[in-house]
């Protein structure tokens, strides 16, 4: 009796393999890194103002990463396993930097400037994510990394508004960073820095040209 091949959605998950092992080493890098790290604050951060609404678009990171692979998985095999690719090179490089060069902010404020559901969520982030391994800022990475994902795979482009609704919510993403205190514009730039030169070996032909089609072997 022969068994049924194994659905090609099925194979890929093996590529997200480096998930669990990622947030292991982020949980230990996050207790390792409490103090005497580099301040990655400049005065240009002050200038920044604490809005406590963008704490929504902070937290639609995790379902846009997990939506767009789902997407991906589903429908461009080839896709997903470079999204997948993306990420863990992305991250697995911010680890080692917050491993060489301990880093972080201090402009979280110390009482909220006002008493809100909304303030209460911020609390509840900043009693759970240290203000440490800041630079560069994963929230920025993965987010790049979910629109060059929608954009390079042919399943996706596609749908205008999708690709236009990816990008627009990565921009805010990236905004609210900073917005609610969790990074400072040094952390957005290494994260915007580290997303362009991975997404250019990966996604392009050089770092200018447009991006390469997929092939099933990828």
């Amino acid at each position: 009796m022969r068994l049924s091949p194994i659905p090609a959605p099925l194979r890929n998950l093996k590529y997200a393999l480096w998930v669990p092992i990622y947030l292991l080493c982020f949980a230990v890098l996050e207790r390792l890194v409490t103090a005497n790290y580099w301040p990655t604050q400049t005065r240009l951060d002050g200038l920044v103002p604490f809005c406590e609404w963008f704490v929504i678009p902070y937290c639609l990171w995790y379902p846009l990463l997990i939506w767009v692979g789902i997407c991906l998985l589903l429908r461009d095999g080839p896709g997903f396993r470079r999204y997948m690719r993306f990420l863990a090179v992305t991250f697995f490089v911010s680890a080692l930097l917050w491993l060489l060069i301990p880093n972080g902010q201090d402009l979280r404020p110390a009482v909220m400037p006002r008493d809100n559901a909304f303030t209460r969520w911020i609390a509840g982030l900043y009693a759970i994510d240290t203000n440490t391994n800041v630079f560069p800022s994963v929230h920025v990475v993965g987010a790049v990394g979910a629109v060059l994902a929608v954009w390079s795979s042919p399943a996706l482009r596609s749908r205008r508004f999708l690709s236009c609704f990816t990008a627009v919510l990565a921009a805010v993403i990236c905004l609210s960073t900073l917005l609610i205190k969790q990074h400072t514009l040094l952390d957005v730039a290494g994260g915007l820095v580290l997303s362009c030169a991975v997404g250019a070996v990966l996604y392009c032909r050089r770092p200018l040209g447009r991006f390469r089609p997929m092939t099933q072997q990828e």
